[in-house]
């Protein structure tokens, strides 16, 4: 089992950037393939990034590739969430997701554990 807390979210204006991070715990965080996903109010749950138990494979939205970059730290026990040329269509709840399995997944319905997600305001 292991439990996800989020932080570095907060407001920016549009063009800027953030890093978020998700601190684990647990011995096995190496064993997880994890993801970010975000929610805005009103919407459902979508993907972002996600990245595989070796942090060699990574996936991404359309939205958001190319402006942002998700990577892993074993050692720490951290996943993070670059962000660059943010826009205030990146407004939302993001939340980092982990699963038991080598490989990471678009899908929210693939992930065994959540954290309790921090926000995201970019102002124009």
């Amino acid at each position: 089992q292991v439990q996800l807390v989020e932080s570095g979210g907060g407001l920016v204006q549009a063009g800027g950037s953030l890093r978020l991070s998700c601190a684990a715990s647990g011995r096995t965080f190496s064993r997880y393939a994890l993801g970010w996903f975000r929610q805005a109010p009103g919407k459902e749950r979508e993907f972002v990034a996600t990245i595989s138990i070796s942090g060699l494979s990574t996936y991404y939205a359309d939205s958001v590739k190319g402006r942002f970059t998700i990577s892993r730290d074993n050692a720490k026990t951290t996943v993070y969430l670059q962000m660059t040329s943010l826009k205030p269509e990146d407004t939302a709840a993001y939340y980092c997701a982990g699963r038991l399995f080598v490989s990471g997944s678009p899908r929210v319905a693939d992930y065994d554990y959540w954290g309790q997600g921090t926000q995201v305001t970019v102002s124009s």
